[in-house]
């Protein structure tokens, strides 16, 4: 055999090789965000409308319910967050889970809880993307219900605690104030203002079984809260 013709049988052999390389690589399907909520959200979080018969069943839930993201909300602070996860939570989805007796009242029971999963940069965008679609009880949201304005912190902090009762189950900054509930100091960079005003208007429209009360607010106190927490958000509390 000539040397051209080994060359180009060894240059066949080798196309031949790569072929069949090729046909038994497997092939790895990208990564969409509903798939990566499929596979790491949905064994702590429900991503359709199925609302808890009984308070037993709300206490269960290992993560709220992602349902209504879409139009609750704020994508920028959500794809963030994802990417390097604070709890929002004190004390876990539900307070009572978590807590142990100590010398002087309940604490929290840290070995209890559970750090929620980082995701990478891409993966967070993908997954907010797909979690923006989930919109249900839209009907509950009036665009541009929320009237922007401003209070001074003194006057929302006083209606917040003193007229509304709302730090025994709040934190208006870190260490000060109620476990019970979910820190409001960034609630208005995670949470959209007109999802606000509608939950507060009537949080058991929500959630049925929902413990935070509903206060029978007014409209214009509502707009007041929600101006407090605007403000709050602001605050540099490091």
């Amino acid at each position: 055999m000539t040397s051209h013709s080994t060359k180009k049988h060894s240059k066949t052999l080798w196309a031949i090789l790569i072929a069949t390389a090729s046909m038994n690589t497997p092939v790895h399907a990208e990564n969409t965000g509903k798939s990566i909520l499929d596979q790491q959200c949905v064994s702590c979080h429900t991503l359709s409308l199925t609302t808890p018969q009984t308070v037993e069943q709300l206490w269960e839930s290992k993560g709220p319910d992602l349902s209504s993201a879409g139009v609750k909300y704020k994508s920028e602070w959500m794809t963030n967050w994802l990417q390097k996860p604070v709890r929002i939570r004190p004390a876990g989805n539900f307070y009572a889970n978590h807590i142990k007796t100590g010398e002087k009242s309940d604490v929290i029971d840290k070995a209890t809880l559970v750090d929620h999963p980082k995701l990478s940069s891409n993966d967070a965008k993908l997954v907010v993307d797909e979690l923006m679609t989930l919109k249900h009880n839209q009907q509950l949201v009036k665009q541009g219900d929320y009237q922007p304005g401003t209070i001074s912190m003194t006057l929302g902090e006083m209606m917040f605690d003193k007229f509304k009762g709302c730090l025994a189950c709040h934190q208006i900054e870190p260490g000060y104030g109620g476990l019970s509930g979910p820190e409001v100091y960034t609630a208005a960079n995670r949470l959209q203002e007109d999802y606000l005003i509608s939950f507060l208007r009537n949080p058991q429209a929500w959630e049925p079984k929902n413990i935070m009360p509903n206060k029978n607010l007014k409209e214009i106190d509502l707009q007041k809260l929600v101006h407090y927490l605007r403000a709050l958000s602001k605050e540099d509390f490091k």
